[in-house]
């Protein structure tokens, strides 16, 4: 269940065991949708505020796991459908000078599972990124383990067609190539 150190809900035992648990998954989660890590970090935020507003317990770990990751989500929808968001160009980020060939393979991995409809891109993201399995994916997304299996293998099909170019040999030889 919870460490010994959490008196209860909205402690400050409580907000730190939060903060540790969950802080950058969520922040991870919300840049899979924004991908602006700023924005990302910003939209954690709110969903701490929300759920120190909610002003009750979970009835389970997982229950509360499952209310921040929605959350998160919702969140981040709610943001790319803002003014603000729907205004205004972002400039690129000038920080990221990966000179590494596996770095280059993983931005280029990461950019691709980004690319990705946002169905198959919050399955993907959390099974591979965050590790969940599929029932507890299915419990998150509000969606049936069947469902969310399903959205698995169809993200890794478009991340392979995506990544190997999705091309038949056979095809090439019939075109000449």
């Amino acid at each position: 269940m919870y460490p010994e150190n959490i008196a209860g809900y909205g402690t400050d035992g409580y907000i730190q065991y939060i903060l540790d648990t969950y802080s950058q998954t969520i922040i991870r989660l919300c840049y899979t949708y924004v991908r602006n890590i700023f924005d990302a970090e910003d939209i954690a935020q709110d969903v701490l505020v929300s759920l120190l507003k909610r002003g009750k317990g979970f009835e389970s770990p997982e229950h509360e796991k499952a209310w921040l990751l929605r959350t998160a989500i919702n969140k981040s929808k709610n943001h790319l459908r803002s003014g603000w968001i729907t205004r205004t160009v972002t400039l690129n980020d000038t920080d990221q000078s990966e000179t590494d060939s596996t770095e280059d393979e993983k931005s280029e991995v990461k950019e691709a599972v980004l690319s990705l409809p946002e169905k198959y891109r919050t399955v993907i993201h959390l099974f591979y990124y965050d590790g969940y399995s599929i029932k507890e994916i299915s419990a998150i997304v509000g969606k049936k383990p069947a469902t969310v299996g399903t959205l698995l293998s169809r993200g890794r099909a478009l991340l392979k067609e995506m990544m190997i170019g999705g091309f038949d040999e056979d095809e090439q030889v019939d075109q000449g190539l």
